[in-house]
Order: structure tokens, then sequence, then C-alpha cells
């Protein structure tokens, strides 16, 4: 297992899929990992063939975050502060939640620290049913370090964010599904293939529009109203003049559906 690589991706029908692949680790994040990871993203960001990405997990795990080895390892070697994983993690992070594409995490299994601030960087969480999810940070007298202290207040609030931080409690799907840490629960068996067909309405959508979409949203929490009135004034524009905003237009007035090409 160990000549695995730590990632395996495909791209089919403009939807590419990234794996976890160190099933051994629970699917741990590595600094090669991390880095792979980051080099992918940039590369399907690039790519015009792909419009939706989706991450998921080799195993039983969806992901058990940092790779405690390999801090072990620096902590023995007196560098622990400066090896690089935080740094590394951190641009991961950023680099996934500022993707223009829409993402999807597959939730399999656990999804842990690091793990589940990757789902959290995904636009949509889907959730096997044997999925759980765990902040992982107290339980090691450590502080949130890759990003969930800033989504997690967003997503399910901020009572509920301390209470899965503080408490470092062990959260079932259902349990994450009614906080709104998750948008939707399917039988584990049904996971990929359920994902699939959410994908391929993706790929399918105007991902022109959904670029700047994501981007209002992103960005509108600093923003006053009128301020973001004015951005979505600009986004809108640039969709009107878009090669898939004028495919709308037609499709409306000759009364088909529309042909998008993501431009």
């Amino acid at each position: 297992m160990t000549n695995l690589s730590p990632l395996s991706n495909k791209v089919e029908a403009g939807v590419a899929w990234i794996t976890l692949n160190r099933p051994d680790q629970r699917n741990a994040l590595d600094i090669p990992t991390l880095k792979h990871l980051h080099a992918l993203l940039d590369d399907f960001n690039a790519d015009p063939a792909v419009r939706v990405v989706v991450l998921t997990g080799s195993g039983r795990s969806f992901c058990a975050g940092a790779d405690l080895a390999e801090w072990a390892d620096a902590e023995a070697r007196g560098i622990l502060e400066s090896y690089g994983w935080t740094e590394t993690a951190h641009a991961l992070m950023q680099r996934l939640h500022s993707l223009d594409k829409p993402t999807i995490a597959a939730v399999n299994g656990t999804a842990v620290g690091g793990g589940m601030d990757l789902a959290l960087c995904c636009d949509l969480r889907v959730a096997g049913a044997s999925a759980r999810f765990k902040a992982g940070y107290t339980s090691m007298a450590y502080s949130p370090d890759a990003g969930a202290s800033w989504h997690l207040p967003r997503l399910i609030g901020e009572e509920q964010a301390k209470r899965l931080l503080f408490l470092d409690e062990l959260w079932g799907a259902e349990r994450a599904l009614a906080s709104g840490l998750v948008g939707e629960v399917v039988a584990d068996e049904q996971l990929l293939g359920h994902v699939a067909e959410l994908a391929a309405r993706l790929a399918q959508g105007p991902t022109f529009a959904y670029a700047q979409t994501k981007r209002l949203i992103r960005d509108g929490a600093q923003r006053t109203l009128a301020e973001q009135l004015r951005e979505e004034l600009a986004a809108g524009l640039l969709c009107g003049r878009s090669a898939d905003g004028a495919e709308a237009l037609r499709a409306s007035v000759e009364r088909r559906a529309p042909v998008f090409v993501g431009k």
C-alpha cells in the first residue's frame, strides 16, 4: 500500500473526481498530499473541460486530518513549528474555497480536523449515512488551524460551532444534516451515484454564472448591501455578455432547453 499515489483522479463528462488515496492512514494529510491536491485543483480550475470538482476518500474514511506521524517526526526533530504543514494546509484550503468551479464533498466515513475542514471548503457537502464529523482540535489541546473557526459559525451558528469545537463531539450524519453542516445524507451505497448525478447536473449548467455567484457569496459578507448590489450589477453584466447568457436568451425565445458551454 505504501506505493499508492496519495491521490487518484479522473475527469468524466466535465466532472473531475479527486479521491484521497491513503486508506491505511485513513487518508490523513501529509505535506506531499497537501501539495499534490493543491496542484490538481490549480490544473482543474484552469482546464475548460472541467466544469465541477468532486472530492471524496478511499476506504472507510473521508479524511483523518493532519498526518500525526509526520507531526510526531517533526516534533522529534525539533521543527514542528517550522516544517510547514500549517502553511501548506492553509494555501490548500484557500485554493479549494476560492475555486471558480463548483465543488462537492462526498463524505464517506469519518472527517476529522483538517479533513472536516476540507469538506467545509467545498460548496456542497453530501454525506453517507455512516459519515462522522469531529473537529479533533481541543482533544489535542489545540485550537482550529485549517479554517473551521471561520466556516463553522457561518454554516451552523456560533453556539453550535463552539459546541463542536469546545466539546469535540462526534457528530453523526443526521446531526450534521440537522445543524446545516451538510446539505444531504444518503445511504452509503448510494453516495457516489447520488453525487455523480448532482455533479452531472451542475456540469451541464452555466458554470460561468456559477463562478460569479460563488464570488458574490464569498465576498459579500465584507460589504454593505449597497456595495453588494453594485457588485451584483457588475457580475450580472458579465453574465449577460457571456456565451451562456446569449444562449439562455436564445433558448428562451426558441422555447427549448439551453445548452451551456461554461463561457
